[in-house]
């Protein structure tokens, strides 16, 4: 079962074309790492598949629903999203719960009255993501690897089929980063868990059950596959145009990067 695609896609913002015929599909049961190197056309994929930027040319699907044939508005409800501007978008004095809560109106801060039904749900979800001790605690004085994990709380009480992560261990310290990559790792091998987008520049951060790469530069598709026919030292050489050296143990991998001379910064 296709899950998305994109096919020839192409996005143009104040004179510059930052995405150019891009093609990508993603299979259910296929998890997907997204690397490239700054400005190489990541967050502008992942905003137009999300609704929030109009694509130039190109033709997209999610879940079935094809952009500009479709209302797009219900798919915020089946695509999770988790971002450092979410996070940054949740006021101090939301507590927990509440921000768990509110994953089930797509709202963030909700402003409504949250039935003892959605407290329940969020309650639950928060029992089955380590959170339980949380849930009376502000936002203000959560850690970041907490706030991450009440984050993707939030977006699986919608029970979504996609989930999006754009570089959810920025900020975190290397054991609050191996906690979250361990989560991440035992939702990808549930049964029940979504089809898995991981926006990354860190090879460190990519866990035994991704299952698939989409290399970006300057726009463009430069790789894409299954992660053990196309992730290598060479790959990431030429994605990030400096010299990479590659490990992998245990499933694993570790890099070692030196620029290149003359690289412009």
């Amino acid at each position: 079962m296709e899950v998305l695609r994109v096919e020839d896609l192409r996005i143009v913002r104040g004179g510059t074309t930052v995405l150019k015929e891009v093609s990508w599909q993603v299979r259910k049961g296929e998890h997907w790492v997204i690397m490239g190197a700054n400005g190489s056309g990541k967050t502008s994929l992942l905003s137009a598949l999300t609704g929030f930027l109009v694509p130039t040319a190109g033709s997209m699907s999610v879940l079935g629903q094809v952009y500009g044939e479709d209302d797009w508005s219900g798919l915020k409800r089946v695509v999770g999203l988790v971002s450092s501007s979410l996070r940054q978008m949740i006021s101090d004095e939301e507590t927990a719960v509440e921000v768990l809560a509110s994953g089930l109106h797509g709202q963030v801060n909700y402003w409504g009255h949250l039935t003892a039904d959605s407290l329940s749900q969020a309650e639950s979800m928060a029992m089955g993501i380590g959170c339980g001790k949380l849930l009376n605690r502000q936002w203000a004085v959560l850690s970041q690897g907490e706030r991450q994990r009440v984050l993707i709380g939030r977006a699986l009480l919608a029970d979504p089929q996609i989930l999006i992560l754009d570089e959810p261990c920025a900020g975190l310290d290397p054991a609050a980063r191996e906690q979250f990559l361990a989560f991440l790792e035992a939702l990808a091998q549930k049964k029940s868990s979504p089809s898995l987008i991981l926006v990354t520049h860190h090879v460190e951060e990519i866990m035994p059950s991704f299952t698939h790469l989409l290399g970006l530069r300057e726009g463009r598709v430069m790789v894409q596959g299954p992660r053990e026919e196309v992730l290598d030292a060479a790959m990431l050489s030429r994605l990030f145009r400096a010299e990479v050296q590659l490990t992998c143990e245990h499933g694993r991998y570790l890099s070692h990067l030196r620029p290149r001379r003359g690289r412009k910064m």
